[in-house]
C-alpha cells in the first residue's frame, strides 16, 4: 500500500510536519517492501488553496493514505473525494508512524481536524509573505511624495492640501483621485498640476 506522509525532512528518520497543506516535503512509502521516495511540496508557499494543491499533488502519485498531524477543511475535502484515506494528530518521526500505521494502531477520518488556513502563520509561512513586496507601498498621491520619497511639484504642495504630483527617481506616479472632492473640483486641480509641469517643463528646456 503507497502511503504519503507530510514531512520535515527527506528520509524515514524525518519528523513529520504538522502542516499537511504547507508542509516541506512528502514522503510517499511503499508499506509492503519500505521502499520511498520524497517530493517537494510545490503548495507550501501558495497565498490560498495550499492544501487543496496538495491534496491533489499526492493523489496524483496513486497513494492510499495521507499521515499528517492537522489537515484543513479543503484538503479532507480533495482527499475524500480522491478515495485517500486521512489520518491525522500524528507527530514523532515517519519511521516511527509508518510502524503504528503497519500495525493497525492509527485510525482514519474523513473530516479535517483543524480550520481552514490553519498554517499560514506558521515561521517559513510569514517570511515569504514578509519578503513580498506590499502593493501600493509607498507609492502614488500621499502628502507629495511620489514613489520612492520623491516630492511632488512645488515643495509637495499641489492642489487638494499639498497633495502635488509625486515624481520618483526618474519614474512619474499616477495621480490618484482625491476624496472628497466634486468633479469640477478635481478637475480644476488637474489642471493646476498640468500647468505646473509645463511650466518646469520650460524651465528646464532652457
Amino acid at each position: 500500500m503507497k502511503v504519503a506522509i507530510s514531512s520535515n525532512g527527506t528520509d524515514l528518520e524525518s519528523k513529520i510536519d504538522t502542516r499537511f497543506g504547507r508542509c516541506a516535503f512528502f514522503i510517499l512509502v511503499e508499506t509492503d517492501t519500505m521502499d520511498f521516495e520524497f517530493i517537494d511540496n510545490s503548495a507550501m508557499a501558495l497565498g490560498g488553496g495550499a492544501g487543496i494543491q496538495a491534496a491533489q499533488l499526492i493523489a496524483s502519485k496513486g497513494v492510499k493514505a495521507a499521515i499528517t498531524g492537522n489537515c484543513g477543511p479543503n484538503a479532507a475535502q480533495t482527499l475524500t473525494a480522491a478515495g485517500v484515506e486521512i489520518i491525522t494528530d500524528q507527530s514523532g518521526t515517519v519511521r516511527d508512524v509508518l510502524e503504528k500505521f503497519k500495525n493497525n494502531q492509527l485510525s482514519s477520518s474523513s473530516s479535517a481536524n483543524v480550520a481552514d488556513h490553519h498554517g499560514m502563520n506558521d515561521p517559513v509561512t510569514t517570511q515569504r509573505a514578509s519578503q513580498t513586496p506590499a502593493v501600493g507601498s509607498g507609492m502614488g498621491m500621499g502628502g507629495g511624495r511620489g514613489m520612492g520619497g520623491g516630492r511632488g511639484m512645488g515643495g509637495g504642495r499641489g492642489m487638494g492640501g499639498g497633495r502635488g504630483m509625486g515624481f520618483s527617481q526618474g519614474t512619474l506616479s499616477t495621480p490618484a483621485p482625491e476624496k472628497n472632492l466634486t468633479k469640477t473640483q478635481e478637475l480644476e486641480a488637474l489642471k493646476e498640476q498640468m500647468r505646473q509641469i509645463s511650466d518646469r517643463i520650460e524651465r528646464l528646456e532652457k
